[in-house]
C-alpha cells in the first residue's frame, strides 16, 4: 500500500471511529436528559406513589443522583481494565452495558404492578448506567483523538463533546412528542417510548463499535511490553495530584453547565415569572449553539496553544455570569436569549479544547485511567451538586448575585488547577510520528 494510501485508510478508520465515540456521547447525554425528565414527571408517581407527591419526586429525583456517584466507580473499573485489555473492548462493553439498562428502564415494572421491587429495580439499572457511563466517556475520547492524525486530534475530541448537544436535543424533542398524548396514555405506556427507543442508537453504535480497529497507541504499547498489571495503583501510587488537579480544572464547566441547564429552568419561571416553555427554548438554543461552536474550538486547539483556549474558556466563564443574570432579569426574550448565547459560547471554548488536552495530560499507559477518574469526579463536584448548590444560595439570600459569585469562585478554582496541568510528549512506542500532543508540536499552517 502506497503512503498516501496509507494515509487515506487512516483518515477513514478515524472518522469510523469518531462516528462510534459520538453516537456512544449522544447516547449517554440522551440517556441522563430522558431520565431527568421522567424522574421530575411521572417517576415519583409511579415507583414511589407511597409517600406524599413532593416526597416522591425528591425520592425519584435521588435515583437520578445516584448515577453521579457511580461514574467515578465506573471511571476507574473500565479505565483500569482499557489501560491493560484496550479501549475498544471497554466500548463495546460499557455501550452494551448502558444501552441495555436505558432499554430495560422501559420495561420496568411499577410499584402498582410488583410493589417495593419496583423501586429496588429503578435504583439497581441506574447504578449499571452510572457504572457504564464512567467509563463511555474517557475511552470514547481517547479512540477518537489516539485515531485521528496530529492535524484533526483537538477536532476529533472536540466532536465527541457535541454529543452533549445532541443528546439533549434528542431527548427533548422525543419528550416533546410523547407528551402530547393523553395523560392517562403518557403515564401508561408514553413514557417508555424514548427509554426504549435508545436501542436504535446503541444498535447503530455497537454496529460501527465493532468493526473499527484498536486504538493504534494502545496497540504500540502492548506490542512493546510496556501495559502496566495495575494502572490502578500507578495513578494512584504516581499521580493522585493530576487527578485532583483534573478534577477541579473541570469544576467551572460542569457548574456552568448544569446551571444553565437544569437550575435555570426552575429559576426563570419562579423568580422572574418566565414560562418553562420559553426557558427550555433559551437553554435548547444555547445547546445548538455548542453542536457548532465546541467543534470550531476544538479545531482552533489543533492550531493554537490548547491549554490556553481553555483557560480563556474558564476566565469568560468566571465574568458572564453576572451578564447572565443582568440580561436574564430584562424580561425582554432577545435579550436573555443573548445571555445564554454568550455563556454557552464560553462553555464552548472551554469544552472544545478539554477532551484533547486532558487526553494528553496522563502517560499513555495509564490514559484511560487517568482521565476517566479525574473527570468523572469533576462530574460529581462540578455537575452534581451545582443545582443544589445555587439553589441553597438563593435561598439564603434570595437573590442572584450569590450564585454568580459561586460560578466565578468555580471559574477561579479551575484557572488555577488548569494552569498547573500540561500536556506530556508521550512516548508511544514504534509511532514517533504520533509521539506528541499537537499541543506540543504545532502543525505549521498559512492561516
Amino acid at each position: 500500500m502506497t503512503s498516501a494510501a496509507s494515509e487515506q485508510h487512516d483518515r477513514r478508520v478515524a472518522r469510523k471511529v469518531l462516528l462510534s465515540s459520538l453516537i456512544g456521547s449522544t447516547v449517554e447525554w440522551y440517556e441522563f436528559f430522558i431520565y431527568g425528565t421522567a424522574a421530575s414527571l411521572v417517576f415519583g408517581d409511579l415507583f414511589f406513589p407511597e409517600f406524599d407527591p413532593l416526597v416522591g419526586t425528591l425520592l425519584s429525583l435521588s435515583t437520578f443522583a445516584i448515577a453521579f456517584v457511580a461514574r467515578p466507580v465506573g471511571g476507574v473499573l473500565f479505565g483500569h481494565f482499557g489501560d491493560r485489555l484496550g479501549r475498544k473492548s471497554m466500548l463495546v462493553l460499557t455501550l452494551t452495558l448502558m444501552g441495555g439498562a436505558t432499554f430495560a428502564l422501559g420495561l420496568l415494572p411499577t410499584y402498582d404492578q410488583v410493589g417495593v421491587a419496583a423501586p429496588v429495580l429503578l435504583v439497581l439499572v441506574r447504578l449499571v448506567q452510572g457504572l457504564s457511563l464512567g467509563g463511555e466517556y474517557g475511552g470514547a475520547v481517547l479512540m477518537s483523538v489516539e485515531h485521528a492524525d496530529q492535524r484533526r486530534k483537538g477536532l476529533y475530541g472536540a466532536v465527541v463533546n457535541t454529543g452533549v448537544g445532541w443528546g439533549l436535543l434528542l431527548a427533548n424533542l422525543l419528550f416533546l412528542i410523547v407528551t402530547q398524548l393523553p395523560d392517562d396514555a403518557f403515564r401508561t405506556w408514553g413514557w417508555r417510548i424514548p427509554f426504549l427507543l435508545s436501542a436504535v442508537l446503541v444498535g447503530l453504535g455497537l454496529f460501527i463499535r465493532l468493526k473499527v480497529t484498536e486504538s493504534p497507541d494502545f496497540q504500540a504499547v502492548k506490542e512493546s511490553g510496556e501495559v502496566r498489571r495495575l494502572p490502578v495503583v500507578e495513578v494512584m501510587r504516581k499521580s493522585p495530584g493530576l487527578v485532583v488537579l483534573m478534577c477541579l480544572a473541570y469544576v467551572s464547566t460542569g457548574a456552568t453547565f448544569y446551571v444553565l441547564s437544569v437550575f435555570s429552568l426552575a429559576y426563570g419561571e419562579d423568580q422572574i415569572g418566565v414560562d418553562k416553555s420559553t426557558m427550555l427554548g433559551l437553554v435548547l438554543g444555547g445547546t445548538a449553539l455548542t453542536i457548532v461552536a465546541v467543534p470550531y474550538f476544538g479545531l482552533l486547539s489543533d492550531r493554537f496553544d490548547r491549554r490556553r483556549i481553555l483557560l480563556a474558556g474558564i476566565a469568560a466563564m468566571a465574568v458572564l455570569p453576572f451578564a447572565w443574570f443582568t440580561l436574564l432579569h430584562s424580561g425582554d426574550t432577545l435579550l436573555m436569549l443573548a445571555g445564554f448565547l454568550l455563556l454557552f459560547l464560553a462553555f464552548s471554548v472551554t469544552y472544545g479544547a478539554m477532551p484533547t488536552f486532558f487526553a494528553h495530560v496522563f502517560p499513555v499507559d495509564v490514559r484511560y485511567t487517568g482521565m476517566s477518574a479525574g473527570y468523572t469526579l469533576g462530574t460529581v463536584l462540578g455537575g452534581g451538586f451545582a443545582p443544589i448548590i445555587a439553589a441553597y444560595l438563593l435561598d439564603r439570600t434570595g437573590d442572584w448575585p450569590a450564585i454568580a459569585w459561586y460560578m466565578t469562585a468555580a471559574g477561579a478554582v479551575s484557572f488555577v488547577a488548569a494552569l498547573f496541568l500540561r500536556e506530556r510528549p508521550d512516548h508511544v512506542p514504534g509511532r514517533s510520528d504520533r509521539s506528541s500532543p499537537s499541543s506540543l508540536q504545532r502543525v505549521p499552517t498559512n492561516r
